[in-house]
C-alpha cells in the first residue's frame, strides 16, 4: 500500500492542470478556489485542510544537527519550459540526481514561486525555486532556493527570454541548461518534514531549504509575475504543529 501512496504522490506532483480539471479539481489561489477552500473542492484535497504536516513554514526556530551534506549530480540537457496556469515548470530530460545519505533521488522538474513560499523570521523572498526530486520508491525530496532583489539573475536571463507568458504555453530551449547554475555555492540547508504545497497537499516530503540566496532583479520578478496574471502563486505558511526543523 505504501507504494501505491508514493507512487501516487509523485503522479499528483507532476500532472498537468488539464488532468486535474478534468477530475474536477480546479483551484488557484484567491477566491473561492483560493488556498484557505483547497480542502473542500475535492475530497483528494482533504490533506489541505487536515493535514498536520503541511508546507510551507516560517523557520523561526532551529534544532542543531549533524544534517548530510547534498550532493549534487546535476547535468546539461535540455529542456521545455511549461506555464502550467500555476507556475512556470521546467521539465529536464533524466540523468540529474542529488544523493543525500547515500540516498539517491532523481531530480523530475523545477519551478518557481513569487513571493516565496517559505519564510526565514517572518520575511519572505519575491522568488523561490523548487527542485523536484523523487527516488526509486517514489518518495520526494524538494530542494527549495531563494532569491533575494539585487542584481540582475544572468542564469534565469536565458530562462525568462524564452518565459511562456500564457497557460498552456510551452517553450523547447534550443541551447542545453544545466540547473547546477541556480544551486548557490553554500549548499547548508535546513531539513523539515512537510507537503507539496499545491493541491492535493500530499505530505511525506522531505524538504532542504538552503540557507544561501542567490539574487534577482525587481525586472525579472515582474516577468514572472506577468507570466502568472499578475497574481501571486504562493501557498501561505502553516502552522510547524509538533515538527522541528533542523540545521
Amino acid at each position: 500500500m505504501k507504494r501505491f501512496v508514493q507512487a501516487g504522490l509523485l503522479t499528483a506532483l507532476l500532472a498537468s492542470p488539464a488532468v486535474l480539471a478534468s477530475q474536477g479539481a480546479s483551484w488557484g489561489y484567491s477566491g473561492a478556489t483560493g488556498p484557505e477552500h483547497w480542502g473542500e473542492l475535492n475530497s483528494k484535497f482533504m490533506m489541505c485542510s487536515e493535514g498536520k504536516n503541511q508546507s510551507p513554514i516560517d523557520i523561526t526556530q532551529t534544532v542543531k544537527g549533524e544534517l548530510p551534506a547534498i550532493h549534487f549530480s546535476y547535468k546539461a540537457s535540455h529542456i521545455d519550459l511549461l506555464n502550467n496556469g500555476h507556475t512556470v515548470q521546467i521539465n529536464v530530460e533524466p540523468g540529474s540526481y542529488i544523493t543525500v545519505n547515500n540516498h539517491r533521488y532523481d531530480l523530475k522538474q523545477l519551478h518557481f514561486h513569487s513571493p516565496s513560499e517559505n519564510m526565514i523570521n517572518g520575511h519572505n523572498f519575491p522568488l523561490e525555486a523548487h527542485f523536484v526530486h523523487a527516488d526509486s520508491q517514489g518518495n520526494l525530496a524538494v530542494v527549495g532556493v531563494l532569491f533575494q532583489e539585487g542584481a540582475a539573475n544572468k542564469v534565469l536571463s536565458g530562462l525568462w527570454q524564452n518565459m511562456p507568458m500564457h497557460a498552456g504555453d510551452r517553450r523547447k530551449l534550443a541551447r542545453t541548461f544545466n540547473p547546477m547554475n541556480l544551486i548557490p555555492l553554500n549548499e547548508t540547508y535546513y531539513r523539515f518534514n512537510g507537503s507539496l504545497t499545491t493541491p492535493p497537499c500530499s505530505e511525506g516530503v522531505s524538504w532542504m531549504l538552503l540557507k544561501a540566496h542567490t539574487t534577482i532583479s525587481k525586472e525579472q520578478v515582474q516577468k514572472f509575475i506577468v507570466s502568472q496574471k499578475g497574481h501571486s502563486d504562493a501557498r501561505p505558511v502553516q502552522p510547524l504543529n509538533a515538527r522541528m526543523v533542523i540545521e
